[in-house]
């Protein structure tokens, strides 16, 4: 895996700084995991929220199980009643939309929210589902044969990873 020139901090504290400006009392972060679990866990320390954070994964909804089976990435887990939550809903890099679609159906299996919003640190395009993010702190482009995914550093710090299939 390479290193994209794209700088992750930066990018984060653009996120951070647009969460902030949309973030309402009673709002809920929920992140995909592990990247957009890694946003929320860091959104809830440095925007100083006391509302504890949701981790949700896409594996049990993939439109794609059978040929990228189950994966190791943590389990759901919803501490607060999802129903008319207000969700922002968080992932590190957006791109066909097939992720979202699913952990979508999962946070519907724990109830009918008010409102879900989709915040993420980049958008690369390549939708093959009509989904959006209401906030985003890049967009770029990259060959359909890379992926790009969000790397943590044991100190906390951000990275992004490429890797060329």
């Amino acid at each position: 895996m390479s290193q994209l020139a794209l700088d992750a901090e930066a990018l984060y504290g653009d996120l951070a700084n647009r969460v902030r400006e949309a973030f309402k009392p009673g709002m809920h972060l929920v992140g995909v995991t592990s990247g957009g679990a890694w946003l929320a866990e860091r959104l809830q320390h440095d925007l100083k929220l006391a509302e504890p954070i949701g981790i949700i994964s896409s594996a049990l909804h993939r439109d794609d199980f059978a040929r990228r089976g189950m994966t190791a990435a943590a389990q759901t887990q919803i501490p607060f009643d999802v129903n008319q939550a207000h969700i922002l809903l968080l992932d590190d890099v957006l791109f066909t939309g097939r992720t979202i679609r699913a952990v979508l159906n999962e946070l519907f299996d724990f109830g009918r929210p008010d409102r879900i919003q989709l915040a993420v640190l980049v958008d690369r395009g390549g939708r093959e589902l009509p989904i959006q993010p209401d906030l985003c702190a890049a967009r770029i482009s990259l060959p359909a044969n890379q992926s790009l995914s969000l790397a943590r550093q044991t100190s906390g710090q951000f990275s992004f990873n490429v890797k060329v299939h």
